[in-house]
């Protein structure tokens, strides 16, 4: 099926991997290979790809050490009829967090589920990060498309600057501007006012978030430092105070 013309497939996959924050895990069972579903909560890596935090005692696990492909759907959860909202289905393989990525995935995860400091660090815990080969795009009728990942992960090649300075500009976001926050979301994005919190960033945009609710707000241009997330920001904010 050939997608509308107005449709753009990896804005709105690079928007679920970033927004949702709970989804569909299917993995294959150890002992024959047959499917197995289970609910999954997720958080996003710097470049887009699911984080996923569980325990040596699920099933899902024991299916992922035997058998590291699995399958991810993440949907809207619009109103109505289940079906009309967009969901993404994707494919790849589930990889335990070397000792290089565990800090930046127990921080990323951690941001967005702050309950799960409760158990983050029991011995049965375990940090992954699904590697994709591809996801499977549905938006309604005549928005149907497969992806590959250059199409709908961020490149963060040139942006270890920004990672690094990640956390801090997170704390500092939600320490001394949590009126900008809440300007980014009513204004610029048409939310509803509340707490609303920095996430995450990276060199695409920010994520923010407001009890179960995320939202993900885009920059214009591409920012790889700290000093341009700073100016960026900013200019953001002049932006939404002027849209009265």
């Amino acid at each position: 099926m050939t997608p509308k013309a107005d449709f753009d497939p990896r804005n709105l996959a690079k928007s679920l991997l970033r927004r949702r924050r709970e989804g569909a895990l299917a993995t294959l069972m150890a002992d024959g290979g047959d499917p197995y579903c289970s609910l999954v909560n997720v958080a996003s890596h710097p470049d887009g790809s699911p984080i996923l935090l569980i325990s040596q005692l699920a099933v899902h696990t024991r299916n992922i050490l035997a058998d590291p492909r699995v399958s991810l759907m993440l949907d809207e959860r619009a109103a109505g009829d289940p079906l009309e909202g967009a969901r993404i289905m994707l494919a790849g393989r589930a990889e335990a967090a070397g000792a290089d990525q565990l800090e930046c995935l127990r921080r990323r995860y951690l941001n967005v589920h702050p309950s799960a400091e409760a158990f983050a660090d029991f011995k049965d815990f375990s940090f992954f990060r699904i590697n994709p080969s591809g996801a499977h795009l549905v938006a309604g009728f005549g928005r149907i498309v497969d992806l590959g990942p250059d199409q709908f992960l961020t490149d963060i090649g040139d942006a270890g600057a920004l990672a690094e300075a990640e956390q801090g500009a997170i704390e500092h976001m939600n320490a001394d501007h949590r009126e900008a926050m809440n300007l980014f979301a009513t204004r610029l994005l048409g939310a509803e006012p509340a707490d609303w919190r920095c996430t995450g960033c990276d060199p695409e945009g920010i994520d923010m978030q407001a009890g179960a609710t995320a939202l993900r707000l885009d920059f214009p241009q591409r920012v790889t430092g700290p000093d341009e997330l700073r100016k960026m920001l900013v200019a953001l904010a002049n932006e939404a105070r002027a849209k009265a």
